[in-house]
């Protein structure tokens, strides 16, 4: 897997060839691409890196290396400023690049960043005490996106659910269950506890229950029945959030219960490690994570009650030691809440204690989601019981549009859902607009071939320089160049929104290409196969973004 253009390294190539003639090895030095029109296609400024070190003014070492630049993709050379050396590129560049896309095909932008190591992204994880909700669908969207960017970068990627089924809030769910249940059998005696689950959605698990067993629970203890109504509901919601995400096209390779680490005596061992190296200690017959010396904390962190009972930051520092240790992944990435940004250190501060790099863990906040009707915000409370869930956003706005839009901004920024802009059919809409790009090249090349016949028979050299020869042509091909840019960035920086922001970009190169360049209709054979291989390329990167962000290409629209 390569996945960078040719023609971009072979442009490097050729300047840092010219800066090894002046006697100067190892300076890596590269073309960017100018702040500012009408400073050249690329520029570079190693000649000022280079003025300590040759004893001369950065002027004059720029144009010795302009004097023994020499480069088939290199049209033409200026010095601009205290010693900015810029280039003209020729339309032999622009050929070449197009042609590494066409040559490369659905490799093309995949740099190999990961060479293959293990890494864990973990996301959704959301309690199974109800649907959900929109803010769920914007961290399922990032952490499979980001999977996808891994995967495409050469890591060996497992995607991880971490099932709560257990603790207080699960047993909260199971009362609120009994509570809906005796309340439909005619009881009111029952109420909710004082934290319990008020969605409607839980009268509909108590009519179901009492379709199957009846009224047999009433004669029952609460304490005996809490058991069957807690699986029952959490197995219930478990059964529905597995099937929202499937409709969301997401898939994860494993649900881990965190029941699992209990009933294995993996807290326990978790916790005895610990303790065993330091970083825990028993007062007042609770054990205690000494966070405050590890991390600076205001205090330190109860692990295990008094009573017995684990925390949840003990069950969360067993669950991480089988990452790290067990499996042992050479990376993990959580996606949370932005509401848990005060945890983060805490966790950091147990994988350090575990004896792995802090900086190998890595956690995605997700930032809240204020859906938009009508212009207005909707208010939600997940508490009470009033919010939108994802499968009401799917069905309205479509998986293309849900999954684009979470996309779109840093998952750590607010995002504002506009569900009326989400469905409109129209250049305003940004998914509708680059969906439209990747069909209305699908068109032209249905009809080149019913034309002209098989594409395939096209060469990926067979693009005339002259193609080149109008600013559009040349922008639509410098756009493609960017696609591996835009993927490292992504991956580096487990940044979706580099993606979503870099083919909102290209569609509109392309939009304004088609406007200006006539291509089935181009009389000249050779300028119109030229064109058609431009278009070609642009479709197989338009398709690859979407690929990565999980929205679909569509050939018609």
């Amino acid at each position: 897997m390569t996945g960078n253009n040719t023609a971009v390294l072979k442009l490097n190539g050729a300047l840092n060839d010219a800066v090894k003639s002046l006697g100067v090895e190892c300076v890596n030095a590269e073309f960017e691409r100018p702040k500012h029109e009408g400073h050249g296609d690329r520029a570079a400024n190693v000649a000022m890196r280079l003025a300590k070190t040759l004893k001369a003014s950065p002027k004059e070492i720029a144009q010795k290396i302009a004097d023994s630049l020499k480069s088939d993709v290199i049209a033409g050379t200026e010095i601009a400023g205290p010693g900015f050396l810029n280039v003209f590129l020729s339309g032999k560049f622009y050929a070449d690049a197009v042609a590494d896309v066409l040559r490369q095909g659905k490799d093309y932008g995949g740099v190999n960043l990961g060479n293959g190591r293990r890494i864990q992204v973990e996301f959704v994880s959301a309690n199974p005490t109800g649907p959900l909700h929109i803010g769920h669908g914007r961290g399922a969207a990032v952490g499979d996106s980001v999977a996808r960017i891994l995967k495409f970068t050469g890591w060996d990627v497992q995607r991880e659910y971490y099932v709560n089924d257990s603790g207080l809030q699960i047993t909260n769910l199971g009362k609120s269950t009994q509570a809906r249940y005796f309340e439909l059998l005619g009881r009111n005696d029952v109420p909710l506890p004082e934290n319990g689950y008020k969605g409607a959605y839980l009268y509909d698990i108590a009519k179901e229950i009492i379709g199957i067993e009846g009224s047999k629970f009433l004669d029952v203890p609460l304490e005996e029945s809490l058991e069957y109504f807690k699986k029952y509901a959490a197995d219930k919601i478990m059964a529905g959030i597995r099937e929202d995400l499937e409709m969301f096209r997401v898939s994860f390779d494993k649900f881990f219960p965190e029941g699992y680490l209990h009933e294995n005596g993996l807290v326990k061992s978790a916790m005895n490690e610990l303790k065993e190296n330091g970083f825990a200690y028993e007062q007042d017959g609770a054990l205690w994570f000494r966070t405050e010396s590890t991390i600076g904390d205001d205090k330190d962190r109860v692990l295990i009650r008094a009573n017995g009972i684990p925390t949840y930051y003990a069950s969360d520092i067993a669950y991480h030691r089988d990452k790290f240790i067990t499996r042992n992944f050479e990376r993990v990435i959580d996606v949370w809440g932005a509401d848990h940004h005060g945890y983060i250190a805490r966790m950091k501060a147990a994988v350090k204690a575990m004896g792995r790099n802090p900086d190998d863990f890595t956690v995605l906040l997700i930032q809240l989601v204020n859906l938009l009707r009508d212009g207005k915000i909707v208010t939600m409370s997940t508490r009470s019981g009033e919010f939108v869930t994802l499968r009401e956003v799917l069905d309205e706005a479509g998986v293309d549009a849900a999954r684009f839009f979470f996309l779109m901004r840093r998952s750590d920024s607010q995002l504002d859902f506009d569900l009326d802009l989400a469905k409109k059919e129209g250049s305003e809409n940004p998914v509708y607009y680059v969906q439209y790009a990747h069909a209305r090249i699908s068109g032209i090349l249905r009809e080149y071939s019913a034309r002209a016949g098989n594409l395939e028979r096209l060469s990926p050299d067979n693009i005339p320089p002259e193609v080149f020869s109008n600013k559009d042509a040349k922008d639509l091909a410098d756009a493609l160049t960017r696609y591996p840019e835009a993927v490292r960035e992504a991956s580096e920086e487990l940044a979706p929104q580099a993606i979503t922001g870099y083919v909102i970009n290209l569609a509109g190169v392309f939009h304004s290409f088609y406007n200006t360049n006539r291509i089935i209709d181009e009389p000249d054979s050779g300028v119109r196969a030229g064109r058609i291989n431009i278009v070609r390329a642009a479709k197989i990167v338009i398709a690859s973004c979407l690929e990565l962000l999980g929205v679909t290409a569509p050939e018609r629209m």
